[in-house]
């Protein structure tokens, strides 16, 4: 169980999520630590436990080579067989395989590239200077890792979500939970296509309860530069505008916290919260790179910390889009009869990737899968 958080992420990394929001249907935290964060074999032992107190029917060690649409149903090949069905829920998660820009195929010989899911621990890159392309969760950390293994590092940096580990006493995620935000709904959201594609908040699980965001990077001596745009003839090329850049993500950060004051103001008592509080402006540099010449050994190692995409090369189903990602209406494909999705971003809610967001999606899905099957067909 839990194969990705066995094989694909580095050593060092914890959940984002405090251990109380790890919840599962019927199977809350339990260990000693609810406001820590879950350590990589912590997180594999819960979801292990998780599917031994449900007992449900699972085949492990067991590769889908392709699912196809047959009479009323879908036939699911597998390297241990076939099997039928009336209804299929694809729940592999949008986080499948990493998302490598075009650029990097003009990257010098002689540079090490990996990606998140190569990355396990700075040891593995050779001395020297590291690149690190994206400012989202996985940049940050793995740019604040490799710093602190004596490394110069440059972060390039594009679009990000900035929050803050805690606000007013509590942990940003508290908030987002008791607020309501977290439970907002897909179909209340106006741009649905542009939040699902949001990259993930700039947050860091530590025993130190720790922020992580760019001003935390530069002032350990991180160097900023802006989004890589280009390589051309060996040099790396970044956009301009970075302040705009952080202004925009200041300010949506600010709007989100004051919703937080919004809602504490009407819902929560006061001594349970502190005073409402701001955090200093992200700090840009004053004049940040625009190249940099990847053969003059500057750089020895890039890791791409530029997203994840799903991996679907086994649906032979015409329910993808141009993008290779699924087309589906909270979870239920409708060119497809019976098919359905769990796990992927804001597929219900805006919390559907996390676990403590598994139930609810699970349980409207589902309910609208029981419609299918007894032949009613509801939305």
């Amino acid at each position: 169980m839990a194969n990705s958080w066995r094989r694909e992420r580095w050593d060092s990394l914890r959940l984002l999520t405090p251990n109380w929001q790890s919840r599962l249907p019927g199977y809350p935290y339990r260990g000693a630590d609810p406001d820590g964060f879950m350590t990589m074999p912590e997180v594999v032992e819960h979801i292990a436990g998780f599917a031994t107190a449900i007992s449900a029917p699972l085949r492990t060690h067991t590769t889908v080579t392709s699912v196809r649409r047959v009479d009323r149903g879908y036939l699911v090949t597998t390297d241990r067989g076939a099997l039928r069905c009336r209804a299929l829920v694809l729940a592999s998660g949008a986080a499948n395989i990493p998302r490598v820009p075009a650029v990097g195929a003009a990257i010098p010989h002689g540079i090490l590239c990996l990606t998140p899911f190569e990355y396990r621990h700075p040891e593995q890159l050779p001395q020297g200077g590291v690149l690190v392309v994206g400012a989202s969760a996985t940049g940050v950390q793995l740019a604040d890792e490799l710093r602190r293994s004596g490394r110069a590092v440059t972060i390039a940096v594009g679009e990000h979500v900035r929050l803050p580990r805690n606000y007013r006493g509590r942990d940003v995620l508290w908030w987002m939970e008791r607020s309501g935000v977290w439970s907002q709904r897909y179909d209340e959201i106006d741009d649905i296509e542009r939040a699902r594609r949001l990259p993930s908040p700039q947050l860091v699980g530590t025993p130190e309860h720790a922020s992580l965001d760019l001003n935390v990077l530069r002032a350990a001596g991180v160097e900023i530069v802006g989004r890589l745009s280009m390589v051309r003839d060996g040099q790396a090329l970044f956009s301009g505008g970075l302040a705009n850049q952080f202004a925009l993500a200041d300010l949506k950060m600010n709007r989100l916290l004051e919703t937080f004051d919004a809602w504490a103001a009407s819902s929560t008592p006061e001594q349970q919260v502190r005073a409402p509080e701001r955090f200093e402006p992200t700090r840009a540099p004053t004049a940040p790179r625009l190249s940099l010449d990847l053969r003059s050994g500057e750089i020895r190692s890039i890791v791409w910390a530029t997203g994840f995409r799903p991996d679907y090369r086994w649906l032979e189903v015409p329910v993808l889009d141009r993008r290779g990602e699924l087309r589906h209406d909270g979870g239920v494909v409708p060119q497809a009869p019976g098919l359905y999705a769990l796990g992927l971003p804001v597929l219900r809610r805006r919390k559907s990737t996390f676990i403590l967001g598994a139930e609810d999606d699970a349980r409207e899905v589902i309910a609208h899968l029981a419609g299918h099957l007894a032949g009613s067909g509801r939305d």
